[in-house]
C-alpha cells in the first residue's frame, strides 16, 4: 500500500480545504499568511528531519510511500508540511469562528505555559543525550517564550483549540506510528527518545505537533494583525 501516507495527507486536507470556501469562514482569505507560516515552518522543521533521517533518530518504511525522494525525504514526508498544518490552521481558525469565547484566562494561560516551559526545560537538560527529545522540548520552551512575550492571546485560544485538534492527530499519527496497519509508516531510534508511547505515538510526537502548528498560528497572527485582514467575524488576537 504504497499510497497510505499519501491518502493520509490528503485526507487531512481535503475536508478543511473544500470549507475554506465557506461563506461565513471564508479561509481562503487567510491563504497568504497561512503560506507564509508554513514556509517558515518548513524551513525549521524540514532541515530537522533531513538531519534527523540522515543521522537515523527516524526513518521511513518504503511499503507505504511513492518512493520520491527529495534530501532524503519521501514526498509525501514534504506534503506532511503543508498539508497537516492547513487542516489544523483551517480547525484553529472555524472554532474560534463558531465558538468565540473559547479560550483561557490570563492568569490560566501563563500558569499552564510557565508550567510547560519549566518542564520542557528540565526534560531536555535532564535528557540532553536523547536528540528527539532534547531538540523537541527545547524548541517548544523557546516558542511558548516568545508567544506568552508576543501574543498571550493567541495561547489563550491554542491551548483549547489543541485539544480539539488532538482527535485527529491520534488517528492520522496513529497510523504513520503503527496503528491499524501491519508496520509503522515511520519508525523511531528509541534511544533518541524518551520511548514512552500514547498507544503507538511518541509522546515526543505530540509536543512537535503542538510546535509545529504554534508556530504556523503564531506567524499568521503577526501577518494578519500587520495588514489587518478583512474578515465578517474577525478573531481578536
Amino acid at each position: 500500500m504504497n499510497y497510505l501516507y499519501l491518502l493520509l495527507n490528503l485526507g487531512s486536507l481535503s475536508v478543511p480545504f473544500i470549507f475554506s470556501f465557506h461563506p461565513k469562514l471564508k479561509f481562503y482569505k487567510l491563504w497568504k499568511p497561512l503560506f507564509i507560516g508554513i514556509l517558515t515552518s518548513m524551513l525549521i522543521f524540514i532541515p530537522w528531519d533531513i538531519l534527523f533521517t540522515k543521522e537515523g533518530i527516524w526513518g521511513f518504511n518504503n511499503d507505504y510511500f511513492l518512493g520520491i525522494k527529495f534530501f532524503l525525504l519521501p514526498i509525501e514526508e514534504w506534503l506532511f508540511f503543508i498539508c497537516i498544518p492547513y487542516a489544523c490552521a483551517f480547525t484553529h481558525y472555524a472554532l474560534l469562528y463558531y465558538f468565540p469565547s473559547l479560550k483561557l484566562s490570563k492568569r490560566i494561560t501563563k500558569t499552564i505555559s510557565y508550567f510547560l516551559i519549566l518542564l520542557f526545560i528540565i526534560l531536555s537538560s535532564y535528557h540532553y543525550n536523547k536528540w528527539y527529545t532534547f531538540i523537541n522540548f527545547t524548541l517548544a520552551s523557546i516558542l511558548i517564550m516568545i508567544v506568552i512575550n508576543k501574543n498571550l492571546n493567541l495561547l489563550s485560544h491554542f491551548y483549547l483549540t489543541f485539544l480539539v485538534m488532538l482527535i485527529p492527530f491520534f488517528i492520522v499519527n496513529g497510523i504513520l506510528t503503527g496503528s491499524f496497519v501491519e508496520n509503522e509508516v515511520v519508525w523511531y531510534n528509541n534511544l533518541e527518545n524518551l520511548n514512552i508511547r500514547v498507544f503507538t505515538i511518541p509522546i515526543e510526537d505530540i509536543i512537535y505537533a503542538f510546535t509545529l502548528i504554534l508556530l504556523n498560528l503564531f506567524v499568521m497572527t503577526l501577518l494578519e494583525t500587520k495588514n489587518k485582514l478583512p474578515r465578517d467575524k474577525p478573531t481578536k488576537y
